[in-house]
């Protein structure tokens, strides 16, 4: 989670640059005015080269990015869009504000989409997946890819937890058709708010950076004021402090991912051997972000009893057990239209709910203390000794 953590004099250095040179903070135009500083453009051109793709967006959630994404597809009422059970709710969200379907299927053992309920779950009205790679654990993205070739769909990656992470060396959020990134103040690297939008196609980046600004294509052959336009938009447009802290973020990136990687090691060792708790799956040939440590314990009310435990030693959880409700699409009644496609959301996962019942997730820092690990074996050895 901890992006927050490392905020320091590069982020300060970066945006007293902006008013070192003119202090424009919206992104575009104002030439004469900004001493050619444009931090956003900057820091799309490097997370494009970080992730190895032709082109990135920045906008301003990850939200913002996931339905700039869906824009891209033209989709319309009646599509059906399938996503996964357990994610945030901005997952659906998006699905939902795009006019389409949302679709949710079972998570398996590494608490990401099954590939076998994905194809279960696809009609002849289905036009794309979102796969989520939850707290920064990849999801099984040969086998979801392979179902989204042979019933040719557009395959997009809500890759919010799973920034600096990889997929048989290659990037998480550049499996597919689209990726989409959250840059929040709760994730590996943040802008506060933000987002991005990886691409390998020319054609949905620019449908998508003018559906993202009103519909302006940026014609270099006119002003502004009498931009060209093919279609409407809306306004998911990054300003320049958030792209200037983006810059000295994503320099810090790797360095926070390792950091993770060996604290959340630190954690999995002085409880691995504690009877009861079984590890997350993890696909092989994955380097997780490591935002948290998530086991399996042998039952719900063992769950809620170690969260209890961890709480009163100074410690805490994280989504799972206390706030699944945020991540859980059998909790979402609030949907209408999750409830019109799924029925009774409490039966509609059965297997999803099981599994999250049973589970415990331990959020990962940067600056770990170092008497964590102990603290942590302390706790859960209470309950499951």
């Amino acid at each position: 989670m901890p992006g927050f953590e490392v905020i320091g004099t590069e982020e300060q250095a970066e945006i007293d640059d902006i008013f070192r040179r003119g202090g424009v903070l919206f992104r575009h135009g104002f030439d004469a005015l900004r001493n050619d500083c444009y931090k956003v453009r900057d820091f799309e051109r490097a997370f494009a080269d970080y992730m190895k793709v032709p082109h990135a967006l920045a906008v301003t959630s990850g939200t913002a990015a996931l339905r700039v994404a869906l824009a891209v597809l033209d989709l319309q009422p009646g599509d059906e869009v399938i996503t996964q059970s357990f994610t945030f709710v901005a997952t659906a969200e998006a699905i939902i504000e795009a006019r389409a379907v949302p679709v949710c299927c079972e998570v398996d053992a590494t608490l990401n989409m099954d590939p076998a309920d994905l194809e279960a779950r696809i009609t002849p009205r289905t036009r794309a997946v979102i796969a989520v790679h939850m707290l920064g654990t990849p999801a099984k993205l040969r086998e979801i890819a392979d179902v989204c070739r042979r019933h040719d769909l557009v395959l997009i990656e809500d890759a919010a937890w799973g920034c600096g992470g990889s997929l048989d060396g290659r990037a998480l959020g550049t499996w597919g058709r689209m990726g989409t990134f959250s840059f929040d103040f709760a994730k590996t690297m943040t802008t506060g708010e933000g987002g991005m939008v990886v691409f390998r196609d020319r054609r949905d980046y620019e449908r998508a950076a003018a559906w993202h600004d009103h519909g302006h294509e940026n014609n270099p052959a006119v002003p502004r004021w009498e931009d060209t336009r093919s279609g409407s938009g809306f306004n998911y447009r990054m300003t320049e402090l958030q792209g200037a802290v983006g810059i000295a973020q994503l320099r810090k990136l790797d360095d926070v991912v390792r950091r993770q990687r060996t604290n959340r090691d630190a954690m999995w060792r002085a409880v691995a051997d504690l009877p009861g708790v079984v590890a997350r799956e993890v696909p092989s040939g994955s380097h997780e972000t490591a935002d948290a440590l998530v086991f399996e314990t042998p039952s719900n009310s063992i769950a809620r009893e170690v969260r209890g435990k961890l709480v009163a030693a100074g410690l805490s959880t994280k989504i799972l057990p206390e706030a699944v409700t945020w991540h859980f699409a059998g909790t979402w009644t609030h949907m209408p239209e999750l409830v019109a496609r799924h029925g009774n959301l409490a039966a509609a996962f059965p297997v999803t709910s099981a599994r999250l019942a049973r589970c415990v997730s331990l959020p990962v820092t940067v600056k770990m203390d170092e008497s964590a690990p102990s603290r942590v074996r302390d706790a859960l050895q209470s309950v499951l000794a």
